[in-house]
């Protein structure tokens, strides 16, 4: 087995392969990293990973980088669970969705509102980058909502990388103020069922953050 270690900062996206890490029951070192604004991440840490974003996932000496391949390396860990689809099908859904929510959602939607600097050098730009990214976000959730009418799972029968990552996003909806359980009632519930889950209820008591986004 190998020894298998995660940087994560709290409530970020890194959250996700926390909770999935946590699904396969293997043993892990989840190592705690500052991102908030001020912050100054380590020199260790940047050559651990150049791109300077977590999450990073690290197997013995082999460094993994970017969402989607962190949980495709998590699920290899726990092959019987199938944490990236049960079938050829599956696995093409979720990393559908596992791309879309990285590509779109996070790094288009909430990477503008949050991080405007990172599309433009101009300041004076950084409203109108921010509302872009408050109208992708918007849009976004709203097919959100539509894909997971009567879903216990956004992909088949069983929990994925895909709803370790909803959980992240029904978070971060929260943190920006929109009325997730009202608004957005199949995602909510979906969240809901998920929260159960020794998996996620470990991960947030670790992390010391609520799935509310409260904290």
């Amino acid at each position: 087995m190998s020894t298998v270690r995660l940087w994560y900062s709290p409530g970020a996206c890194s959250l996700a392969p926390h909770i999935l890490l946590n699904e396969t029951g293997a043993a892990f070192e989840a190592i705690r990293v500052p991102i908030r604004e001020g912050a100054h991440l380590t020199e260790s840490f940047i050559r651990l990973n150049p791109k300077k974003r977590l999450p990073v996932l690290a197997l013995d000496d082999e460094v993994i980088t970017e969402l989607p391949a962190i949980a495709t390396a998590i699920s290899h860990l726990s092959p019987e669970r199938r944490l990236m689809g049960a079938t050829p099908l599956e696995a093409a859904r979720v990393y559908e969705w596992m791309n879309w929510l990285s590509g779109t959602v996070h790094a288009q939607g909430f990477g503008a509102i949050w991080r405007p600097q990172r599309f433009c050098d101009d300041a004076a730009l950084h409203p109108a980058i921010t509302a872009k990214g408050n109208q992708t976000v918007g849009e976004c959730y709203a097919m959100m909502e539509g894909k997971l009418k009567g879903a216990s799972f956004a992909v088949g029968s069983a929990f994925t990388g895909v709803d370790a990552f909803l959980v992240v996003l029904y978070r971060w909806g929260h943190r920006i103020g929109l009325a997730m359980d009202t608004a957005y009632p199949n995602f909510a519930s979906l969240i809901k069922g998920h929260a159960a889950r020794p998996s996620v209820q470990r991960t947030l008591a670790v992390e010391d953050i609520a799935l509310d986004g409260t904290r």
